[in-house]
């Protein structure tokens, strides 16, 4: 019994790694212990570490590690505030001082450099979202893992995970967000083919299962309703209707449990349905576009509240004025250009077809309530006409068109047609270059030289007897009077 309990004891555990952190607010390195109940971080300065303190340790395996992290990460409260680096167990604490020593001395083009080193969860790429503001976060953990999501039941709606990467709609659904855009399918009944455009969501059901979810265009939210128990007053769907957002914080009932829930409620620009989130998952950033945010004007957003703010910094580094406000659809702070303004703008430009300006200087991310995906985006901000479809009118019929980007003027340009091939169609064929050369540039034609009357068109020759009768006429000779 001694022998066996002294080899138990002579046994080298094989030596696992463990997570370092480096805290954003202190610029400080730290070992990570694991995650409290409350969702906060628990770590240890490597100077304080005891050889009896475990820290955390993962597994070496590359899929095992995966799925650990990513399940850690989503139990932070606040991630956004650290950056992570994988390091082996044994070497930590030495580790932590050299590179707090790195961190000290380092310059930011330095510290930059760090994110080639620093880990996140599986598959996790920063979202390509020009609407959202700085210190957003939603968008560093997925929630859910593509073998999770029953294909069979989206094969029934004619799409698969293929398709879904194509349009850069499988991304957000991942993530726990609805599609940016409207997808388009096909519901197959049998004895009727049904075709719509949704907007698609990932949701767990009662049985802990990822069910799919489908969100259809409305004509318009129903708010004479009560919605979640809650009865809207006349400012209330005046914000909603026109600025999208409601404007305050208010107590909804959860159906299932009768929990009192503070949320903010918006409508979905896309199908105009109603949206609530809660109030404590709001995130509100410390600055916008070069403005830092006071105690008030934070308070202000994290009650639902519009925020003006003046003398903001666009990319480009023009200054720029505008309404920010939280939204619950998109579960961030958002950009309001002149609400009122903009819907005008919109009919108009159905109507006329005139451009509108984006007063902000950029490529705006959003054409008249429709998100373009990144490779939209990419192209459309590029100056290229890109193709959009989903859109819907002030009636709730759906359309579709191409927009260009003017850089010079910050103008978006729509059109029902492609206007390159407009362009193209501008240019005159062969047959009526020899109209253009006679008619427009003073140039002679033998076969028309002595008609008198402008070519009509694609005519090459005489075009009926009078003008045989003048072509065979010989032309008066010219001669300068005496």
């Amino acid at each position: 019994m001694e022998e066996t309990a002294q080899n138990e004891n002579d046994k080298i555990e094989p030596v696992s790694d463990t997570l370092l952190v480096l805290n954003k607010d202190t610029n400080t390195i730290e070992m990570v212990k694991g995650v409290d109940q409350d969702g906060n971080l628990e770590k240890i300065p490597p100077h304080q570490k005891k050889d009896s303190e475990q820290l955390i340790r993962i597994d070496k395996q590359g899929d095992l590690f995966s799925n650990f992290f990513s399940n850690f990460y989503r139990q932070l409260k606040n991630p956004s505030h650290f950056n992570f680096f994988k390091v082996s167990e044994y070497d930590a604490v030495n580790t932590a001082k050299d590179f707090q020593q790195y961190i000290d001395q380092a310059s930011p083009a330095e510290k930059k450099q760090l994110k080639e080193y620093e880990i996140l969860p599986k598959n996790t790429n920063p979202l390509k979202n020009q609407n959202t503001m700085e210190n957003n976060t939603d968008h560093h953990e997925y929630r859910f893992q593509p073998e999770q999501i029953d294909w069979k039941t989206m094969e029934k709606f004619g799409l698969n995970q293929e398709k879904l990467e194509k349009m850069n709609a499988l991304d957000p659904l991942l993530r726990g967000f609805k599609t940016n855009n409207l997808v388009p399918i096909t519901i197959n009944l049998g004895t009727a083919v049904s075709k719509m455009d949704v907007r698609l969501s990932l949701q767990i059901n009662d049985t802990g299962e990822v069910a799919v979810h489908l969100h259809g265009i409305r004509k318009e939210p129903n708010l004479n309703l009560k919605f979640l128990g809650h009865e809207f007053t006349e400012e209330d769907k005046k914000n909603l209707t026109e600025k999208g957002n409601m404007g305050r914080v208010v107590d909804l009932v959860n159906p299932k449990t009768d929990e009192i829930i503070p949320s903010v409620i918006s409508r979905d620009r896309l199908t105009n349905e109603l949206v609530a989130y809660r109030a404590e998952y709001m995130k509100v950033p410390d600055e916008i576009k070069g403005i830092k945010l006071d105690d008030h004007q934070k308070q202000t957003l994290f009650e639902g509240k519009p925020l003006y703010l003046e003398g903001m910094t666009s990319k480009k580094g023009e200054p720029f004025d505008a309404t920010v406000q939280f939204n619950a659809d998109k579960r961030y702070v958002e950009f309001i250009f002149n609400n009122n303004q903009n819907q005008q703008q919109s009919q108009q430009q159905h109507q006329s077809n005139q451009p509108i300006q984006n007063q902000d200087g950029e490529a705006p991310k959003v054409f008249r309530g429709k998100e373009l995906g990144d490779a939209q985006y990419d192209k459309f901000k590029a100056g290229q006409t890109v193709y959009v479809d989903g859109l819907v009118d002030s009636k709730g019929k759906a359309y579709q068109g191409y927009i260009t980007f003017n850089q010079e003027t910050s103008k978006t340009d729509f059109s029902f047609t492609n206007p390159n091939k407009l362009k193209e169609k501008a240019q005159p064929s062969e047959d009526h270059k020899t109209q253009k050369a006679v008619n427009s540039d003073g140039k002679t034609n033998e076969s028309t030289k002595n008609i008198k009357e402008p070519l009509e068109s694609k005519q090459q020759q005489p075009a009926n007897k009078q003008q045989e009768d003048q072509q065979k006429k010989p032309a008066r000779a010219k001669g300068r009077k005496m």
